[in-house]
């Protein structure tokens, strides 16, 4: 992985979005796709957080900064997602590739968005659902973009409870963040509709120090690990496979749930009435 990813010229004259892009490995996979060529858009929840992203990718990376660009949209809002997706459509009329990596901790107790969502169901997929919905002219524009959801292994641990989807009547931090994972991962497919020239799929980074390890509670490899993971699925030379499931580099097997049709109908139907009551 380490000889394709030294070729510096390879995402030349394309453009990405990393959202989640101010730490960890959405701070490392804006570096590798810089390092390779492409104009990188950092989104952080916060404009210092973006700035200070940038910043270091400028002094300590030795990155050019006109290849860098920050936004920033606190996920907890889906209007604000709505105006990251408004600023970036404006900005960039060709989008090649979307890489959702923003993703929090489900809180100890039970925690509602200002939306009325589950916070780390909002974040970590209601978010990505929209951006994917709202971007999609500058995604079809560019021709043969890419969408990849990180996402992680705990989705296969997951059900999703579509009574309450919030999980107010049985709280666990661990189930809702799980269920946020499963539910990326079965709509990874809605993400690149028939003839719209995007590929969509999901990745597994692999257990990684991020400020998500007290979640698994054992020791992670570097972040830049898990970042190699999901830029070479961005690479033009790797071939996908549409709505697959990576894990290590290879199409893996996903939960029962994330490849039944009714289930993902369902989905469908609640993500877009979660999204519009919003």
């Amino acid at each position: 992985m380490s000889a394709v990813l030294n070729n510096q010229s390879v995402l030349a004259g394309r453009t990405a979005l990393v959202t989640g892009a101010s730490s960890g490995i959405g701070w490392e996979s804006a570096r590798l796709l810089a390092e390779q060529g492409a104009t990188v858009l950092l989104h952080a929840r916060t404009v210092e957080d973006g700035e200070r992203a940038v910043d270091r990718l400028v002094h300590e990376a030795g990155l050019p900064s006109e290849q860098l660009h920050s936004y920033a949209a606190d996920f907890t809002s889906l209007a604000e997602v709505a105006g990251l997706a408004e600023a970036v459509a404006t900005a960039v009329p060709a989008l090649d590739l979307l890489i959702n990596n923003a993703a929090v901790m489900a809180p100890e107790r039970c925690t509602l968005s200002a939306d009325g969502n589950e916070v780390s169901f909002q974040v970590n997929f209601l978010a990505a659902h929209l951006l994917a919905k709202l971007l999609r002219a500058p995604l079809t524009a560019a021709g043969q973009a890419r969408i990849v959801n990180v996402s992680s292994s705990l989705h296969r641990t997951a059900s999703m409870n579509w009574n309450d989807p919030n999980r107010t009547k049985k709280y666990s931090r661990v189930a809702a963040y799980a269920q946020s994972q499963l539910a990326l991962t079965m709509a990874t497919g809605d993400m690149a509709p028939a003839d719209s020239g995007i590929t969509a799929v999901s990745v597994n980074p692999g257990l990684c120090d991020t400020a998500l390890l007290p979640l698994y509670g054992r020791v992670g490899a570097p972040a830049a690990e898990g970042a190699a993971a999901v830029v070479r699925l961005c690479l033009p030379d790797f071939r996908l496979t549409p709505g697959a499931y990576y894990d290590g580099g290879d199409i893996a097997a996903t939960a029962a749930a994330a490849q039944e049709e009714r289930s993902q109908r369902r989905l469908a139907k609640l993500t877009d009435l979660l999204v519009t009551r919003a």
